[in-house]
């Protein structure tokens, strides 16, 4: 069974989910663009049978307050913030989409808190065409305005962000979705080889690995972690 709590990281509050034994080493798992921390439940729980696992609800997004300012440097900055207040040394970061963004900007600005590093389904650093997103007419649970933010950084990425990643020294993991991905997978090879200790896999399953194939991508995870 997970655990909700929060936490006040300067003048943002996060909420966020735990499995696990409190003593065992630390994974902390950040989830992608309108998600929250519900998304990794199943992972969580698999994960949690051997590491302290913490899944954070990103800034706009679920529980965690929503600022109306977003950046995934931001979001970066929060998580490191995360990290400090519960005095969590260094992790194993996954991030799936806008999340591995963030968990690859923390693995390049603080290399020493990055111990291994998933990258799930995360898009490259690279300009590309993104389409013009659509408000749903619905309520969601997290705030709109988080959304042109980030999709205008995946448009345009920061200009240094490819060029440091052959800063990131922890070993990485590249999880695709493969052809039925709705994220463009061309550019993928590329981070990979920027990436000094990197490897990709390929989970045939569309975008969203970690919830259409939660036993193979925690199976995956929990042999990278332990190799």
């Amino acid at each position: 069974m997970d655990d909700h709590s929060v936490v006040d990281v300067g003048d943002v509050r996060l909420a966020y989910r735990t499995w696990g034994d409190p003593f065992g080493a630390p994974v902390v798992l950040l989830h992608g663009l309108g998600g929250s921390s519900a998304t990794w439940e199943e992972t969580g729980r698999v994960l949690g049978n051997e590491w302290r696992v913490y899944a954070l609800d990103l800034r706009g997004h679920g529980e965690s307050d929503w600022p109306d300012t977003y950046s995934f440097e931001l979001m970066r900055d929060d998580v490191l913030g995360f990290l400090d207040e519960l005095e969590l040394d260094r992790v194993g970061v996954v991030g799936h989409s806008m999340g591995g963004v963030v968990a690859y900007l923390l693995a390049q600005e603080h290399a020493d808190r990055v111990e291994r590093l998933v990258l799930e389904e995360t898009p490259p650093p690279y300009p590309r065409e993104v389409a013009e997103p659509v408000r749903p007419e619905a309520p969601v649970d997290y705030d709109w305005n988080v959304v042109p933010a980030i999709r205008g950084e995946i448009r345009k990425p920061g200009s240094e962000w490819a060029d440091r990643l052959g800063e990131i020294v922890a070993p990485t993991l590249i999880v695709t979705g493969g052809p039925d991905s709705t994220m463009p997978q061309d550019r993928i090879p590329d981070m990979a080889a920027a990436i000094p200790d990197a490897r990709t896999i390929t989970i045939p399953v569309g975008h969203t690995v970690h919830a259409l194939a939660p036993g193979q991508f925690s199976a995956a995870v929990s042999d990278f972690f332990t190799s």
